[in-house]
């Protein structure tokens, strides 16, 4: 059993969109996690000093699983595997740049997950992640 963290939905810039739609991005998630994610990351927001030190927790104890970009001026990212409400597999991945809030946890899957969840903003959902 992995560790789990909540969050809320909100939507956000579209950032997450742009980065995924990359072939780099693809090709590697394809190699490195083993699934075609769909081009978008749903966006999960911390609310409590709890939840954000235990995503810091998890990013220190569990090894991730990193996508290089083919260029270093590309944003570098790093991902973990998860576990979707209990039902869908996926991944967080966290962009290397400087500013990237704390409280914010970006999660791709291969399917559109509002839709396959469902979800709307401020909605509450559980990743569990992978050990």
């Amino acid at each position: 059993m992995g560790r789990k963290i909540s969050g809320l939905v909100f939507s956000d810039l579209g950032r997450g969109a742009s980065f995924m739609a990359l072939a780099w991005v693809q090709q590697s998630v394809r190699e490195r996690l083993g699934f075609s994610p769909y081009p978008a990351t749903l966006n999960l927001r911390l609310e409590s000093p709890e939840e954000v030190a235990a995503w810091r927790e998890v990013k220190q104890e569990i090894a991730g699983v990193d996508l290089p970009p083919p260029d270093p001026s590309f944003c570098h990212a790093c991902c973990f595997l998860v576990d979707i409400e209990g039902r869908q597999r996926g991944a967080v991945v966290v962009p290397e740049v400087d500013g990237y809030p704390p409280n914010k946890i970006e999660v791709i899957a291969p399917v559109r997950l509002k839709d396959e969840l469902p979800a709307r903003d401020g909605d509450r959902i559980t990743i569990e992640f992978k050990v």
